[in-house]
């Protein structure tokens, strides 16, 4: 049983906001402060991420722990199946958008509205932090990588256009130096 009319309930409910709510401002306060720069609530991705970080290859969802079914959430006591059915709908919508921007080569971070709360706060942004910079660093590695197979194959490439034999100006070598792709390379570029 409800304590408010049918017509006050649809007045509460239509204040809850969808976007820029406090968890999301606290987080996004954060990040500026830190000097990270992001695109909020991207529409062309799929979910709509709340934080996008296309320079770290990273999605933030600031989700609420009613509406996404975290594990210390409730269920009201009024419509139950009602409320447990949009939930777990919430859940799948949640997971099918995480897969798919997985799939797309985005790394996908979730924070809970209960991981904001003052007490853990400040672990929960510095973890989140760790966790865009390691994104980062990810990224570079994967582009060495690829850059590394990509002239690879330009020099096998060559070298079967040549029949084998180099011909160069390389001191006498008779072959290009390969760069070797060092992890820790991007590392101390980045500090």
């Amino acid at each position: 049983m409800d304590i408010w009319s049918k017509e006050k309930r649809s007045a509460v409910m239509a204040k809850i906001r969808g976007k820029d709510t406090r968890p999301e401002r606290i987080v996004r306060r954060y990040l500026f402060s830190r000097g990270y720069r992001y695109r909020k609530n991207v529409k062309s991705l799929p979910g709509t991420p709340d934080i996008v970080l296309r320079k770290y290859g990273l999605v933030i969802f600031v989700h609420g722990c009613f509406w996404h079914g975290h594990g210390d959430s409730h269920i009201p006591h009024s419509r139950i199946e009602y409320w447990t059915n949009k939930i777990e709908a919430n859940k799948k919508r949640d997971q099918r958008d995480k897969a798919e921007l997985l799939r797309m080569g985005w790394n996908v971070l979730t924070i809970w509205e209960c991981q904001l709360k003052p007490a853990v706060r400040e672990q929960t942004l510095k973890e989140m932090e760790y966790l865009i910079n390691q994104s980062y660093l990810d990224l570079l590695r994967k582009k060495a990588e690829r850059k590394a197979r990509r002239s690879s194959r330009c020099k096998a490439i060559k070298d079967s256009k040549q029949g084998g034999k180099r011909e160069d100006n390389h001191k006498g070598k008779g072959e290009y130096p390969t760069p070797p792709v060092n992890n820790s390379l991007a590392a101390e570029r980045l500090s």
